[in-house]
Order: C-alpha cells, then sequence, then structure tokens
C-alpha cells in the first residue's frame, strides 16, 4: 500500500515566536502547494500562536511537542488538548524518549494523554525506542513490543488510523549515531506487524511509521527507501530551513 511521507519537525526547546516566524515562512514559501508529502513543525508552546498565523492557508501543519491528558485543572505549567486546538494545532508529540527519560513520563500516562489527544481530534506522534543498553541486550523488538501495547490500550480500529507512530532509537537521537536502514527497517516492520495484530491489516497499513534518530540530507535517501519507513521526526535538521526542506525533498524523491 502506498502511504504519503510525512516530515514532522520537533524544535525541542529552541526558537523564540520572532524565530520561528522567520523560520515557518521560509518553509511555507518554499514548500508552496505541494501535495506529495506532507509536512509538519511542531515549536515550542510559546510560539504556537505565532507559527498558526504565519502557517495559515498554506499546506504546512502545526504540531506540539506534548500535552496534558485533562482538559483543564489545577496542572501547574500544563497545556491540554482544547487549549491546542484553539491555536489551530492538528498534531502532538506525544512519549517522546527525553520526555520518558528526563520527565517520568510512563506507557500509562502517555496512553492517557494519546487517548485525550484522540477525543479531541489531534493526531498524536506517538513514539517508541530502546536505549543503547537494551539494542546491546537484544531487547529491542521486546521493549518496542510493550510500548506500543501498553501506549495503544483502549484505542479503537477505527481510531487507528489518525495515528503516526514514530521509532527513535534513544542511543540515535542528537547523538550523530543512526540506525543502519536494516536496523531501522527491521523495527519499523515489527511495528507494523504490531499494529496489525492490534487493529488488523487493512488498518495497519494506513499507518504511518516515521523514523526518528538523527535523519539528515545526507542519510535521508536510504533510510526513506525502506518499505515500512515513511517519514522523519526530524530534530536538530529542522531548526534550519535548508537542512529542513532537503529532506522534504528527499521525502518526494523516496520510492
Amino acid at each position: 500500500m502506498s502511504r504519503k511521507k510525512l516530515i514532522a519537525g520537533n524544535w525541542k526547546m529552541n526558537k523564540t515566536a520572532a524565530d520561528a516566524a522567520a523560520l515557518i515562512k521560509d518553509i511555507v514559501f518554499n514548500v508552496g502547494q505541494r501535495s506529495d508529502v506532507d509536512v509538519v513543525v511542531c515549536p515550542p508552546f510559546t510560539a504556537l500562536e505565532t507559527a498558526a498565523a504565519v502557517l495559515e492557508g498554506s499546506v504546512v501543519k502545526l504540531g506540539a511537542q506534548n500535552m496534558h491528558q485533562e482538559a483543564s485543572g489545577a496542572f501547574t505549567g500544563e497545556v491540554s488538548a482544547p487549549m491546542l486546538r484553539s491555536l489551530f494545532v492538528t498534531h502532538v508529540i506525544l512519549g517522546h524518549s527525553e520526555r520518558r527519560t528526563y520527565f517520568g513520563e510512563t506507557d500509562a500516562s502517555i496512553n492517557l494523554k494519546l487517548l485525550a489527544a484522540l477525543k479531541n481530534q489531534l493526531r498524536p506522534i506517538f513514539c517508541v525506542g530502546e536505549t543503547l543498553a537494551e539494542r546491546e541486550a537484544s531487547t529491542t523488538l521486546k521493549v518496542i513490543q510493550v510500548q506500543v501495547e501498553r501506549g495503544l490500550e483502549g484505542v479503537g480500529k477505527e481510531q487507528a488510523q489518525s495515528i503516526i507512530v514514530a521509532y527513535e532509537p534513544v542511543w540515535a537521537i542528537g547523538t550523530g549515531k543512526v540506525a543502519t536502514s536494516d536496523q531501522a527497517q527491521e523495527v519499523h516492520a515489527y511495528i507494523r506487524g504490531l499494529l496489525s495484530k492490534l487493529f488488523g491489516d487493512p488498518a495497519a497499513q494506513r499507518v504511518r511509521i516515521l523514523y526518528g534518530g538523527s535523519m539528515k540530507p545526507s542519510n535521508a535517501a536510504e533510510l526513506l527507501g525502506q518499505a515500512d519507513i515513511d517519514g522523519g521526526l526530524i530534530g536538530g535538521a529542522s531548526l534550519e530551513s535548508r537542512s529542513f526542506l532537503d529532506l522534504i525533498k528527499a521525502a518526494a524523491d523516496a520510492k
């Protein structure tokens, strides 16, 4: 099945609102109205409103980097799905390894967020991945299985096609290390098999699975050429328009 490639930029804790406006203007101008690749930018919360204004009328979509599972309440410092929706956010990154590692997020807490995102018509970019120790212990696939099954608990078959999965080997995030195309494809194919068991093969074939470990223009073509790699969740290379645009072009060229 042919799935449209998706390139999503995770800016992490970078860029002021003014910086975001300048970067997004350049991306929007160069992307134009191209429809062969889906593009999402995920600035920090403080730049979302500015980003939404700049993106108006463009094909580039707006994503957030996290959210709380409750709609409102006494959760100091948190942002809810309805708040994101009010800013025309369409996607939200959930379960990123930095959230798991630094902020104690668990499969159970990520699952609550994912269900809340779906309830509010936000498309989750659901992140899974193993640490270097887990890969060296040959437990990669078991770790992925647990994260996928627990993270997607309670998701209905009809909701599955709204989910985007991002495989991010933790040892390759921001390190310059990259999984080989064979390593990445093996895990992507395994994830699709898990999705097939959970939701049936037709639904699993529609889910896009992104690679999220130091993808850059120099290695994108080989990664994006794999059968089950449907795009990238891009960190550092999304902070500069030229490298991000090169990745969009690589996705368009991938067969």
